[in-house]
């Protein structure tokens, strides 16, 4: 649906209207999916362009689901098989990164909503100046609790998993656990996510109908929605379509 003008205004209108904060979503994850396509769709010629109009795109959405009761958002910025992309691409973007995650530490919003910031991922492969930039927002935010926001940068889902085993093993051989005290709470103790509920809902923009490695232990029964718009071209009215869609399915976790 292509809207503008007042048809925008009044469909944006009857949206929110039919939104409830108390049926809001706790958690929800983004695959923010579609940046290199928007940029040359409008005749942008290096990808980066799209990567840096996505990267503007991340606080509005927050305001947004922050607003609508959401309480912990998970973005997929940037996965392990990234850094195989075009050196200059990949370059760019940890510059990006840098950049965003310096602005939290005076970010109005940030403190407004008291949002504490976790990146998660193999952050030891990223650049020494964005871990520092990383190290900075964490340390700023450490005290808050009202929202949370995670950042997945050199992040797998596989590459989650195993960095848990291994964990655990560790553990087993030198004394600290039992092969037979291992269940699925163990195993979520040593997720990157630990002590984080499951996504109650995912979305991706672009168009894709794949999670592409994305929380693939915390996904098990979170809803799904596949947004037909690249992700710097998101409006308002997506966002709400996607919690409109969340608040009206029938969740039974297998029951």
């Amino acid at each position: 649906m292509n809207l503008t003008g007042p048809m925008y205004r009044l469909y944006e209108y009857v949206l929110y209207r039919q939104l409830n904060k108390e049926r809001a979503p706790r958690h929800v994850g983004i695959i923010l999916d579609g940046n290199r396509r928007y940029a040359r769709e409008h005749g942008l010629d290096v990808p980066w362009f799209g990567h840096r109009l996505g990267a503007q795109k991340v606080m509005e959405v927050l305001r947004i689901l922050w607003e609508a009761g959401v309480k912990v958002c998970t973005l997929y910025t940037f996965s392990i098989e990234n850094f195989q992309r075009n050196e200059r691409e990949v370059r760019e973007i940890m510059e990006i990164a840098k950049e965003k995650f310096t602005e939290v530490v005076n970010n109005p919003d940030v403190h407004r909503h008291r949002v504490k910031i976790n990146a998660i991922g193999r952050v030891d492969l990223l650049p020494p100046d964005v871990q520092d930039a990383i190290r900075l927002a964490e340390e700023s935010t450490a005290h808050y609790s009202d929202h949370i926001l995670n950042v997945a940068i050199g992040y797998s889902g596989r590459t989650e998993l195993v960095d848990a085993v291994r964990e655990i093993a560790r553990k087993v051989e030198a004394g600290e656990l039992s092969h037979a005290d291992i269940d699925e709470s163990v195993i979520e103790e040593h997720l990157y996510t630990h002590g984080i509920p499951d996504p109650d809902l995912i979305i991706r923009t672009s168009g894709e109908e794949r999670l592409s490695g994305f929380l693939l232990w915390q996904s098990a029964y979170s809803e799904l929605y596949f947004a037909q718009i690249y992700w710097p071209a998101v409006r308002r009215i997506d966002i709400w379509r996607a919690l409109r869609s969340y608040e009206r399915r029938s969740r039974r976790f297998g029951k």
